[in-house]
């Protein structure tokens, strides 16, 4: 809930050392780096600092699972809807988050159909929310405030059909059974895509 993107590749991504067959190696880091510069250019590049740290990001989504059980992508989707579409947290974020929740027993994972991971709250998170309640009221209204600030001068549709595409390219590549010819595609079209938008006058 709760760009530039040439920035990191040369121009749009063109060198093989940065893009999927990058130092870092496969396919869900590829996914994951995507996501998490799009969430740095929604904060507005690179100086400013993120939305939480982690202790903060660990409350808001232990708040959200206190509502109901939730696996991470509907996490990533609660924060969206909070702050108007203003901000998402990157799954690189998430994912480690709800890993340390569940080995400090704040949550626990339920049973759930297909492979994603659902967790609900335990009597100790229920717990550690109460004495963190001022807090965590604090970080919802600073999402909720970001929603409102950032729709003062309202680009919803751009940044309806960038969340889009974020969320296909995040869909495709970490959850898609792709062959590795299809994955090169897909960075393609987000490098032309970028290109038709600079040459745009």
């Amino acid at each position: 809930m709760f760009g530039q993107m040439h920035g990191r590749h040369g121009r749009h991504g063109g060198e093989r050392g940065c893009g999927p067959r990058g130092p870092r190696g496969g396919w869900d880091q590829f996914a994951e780096a995507f996501a998490g510069r799009w969430d740095e250019a929604q904060r507005g590049g690179g100086g400013r600092r993120r939305m939480f740290d982690g202790s903060e990001l660990r409350l808001v989504l232990l708040r959200l699972i206190a509502d109901e059980p939730r696996h991470g992508y509907e996490l990533i989707k609660a924060i969206e809807e909070l702050t108007g579409g203003a901000y998402a947290p990157s799954p690189g974020m998430v994912y480690p988050a709800l890993t340390m929740l569940n080995d400090m027993e704040l949550i626990e994972e339920q049973a759930s159909e297909g492979a994603r991971k659902r967790f609900a709250i335990t009597a100790p998170g229920q717990a550690h929310l109460a004495e963190h309640a001022e807090a965590v009221a604090a970080l919802v209204a600073r999402l909720t405030g970001l929603g409102v600030e950032r729709n003062r001068g309202d680009h919803a549709p751009v940044r309806r059909a960038m969340h889009n595409l974020r969320h296909a390219v995040q869909n495709r590549v970490m959850h898609g059974d792709l062959d590795e010819d299809a994955l090169y595609r897909i960075v393609a079209l987000i490098d032309e895509a970028a290109q038709k938008v600079e040459r745009l006058k």
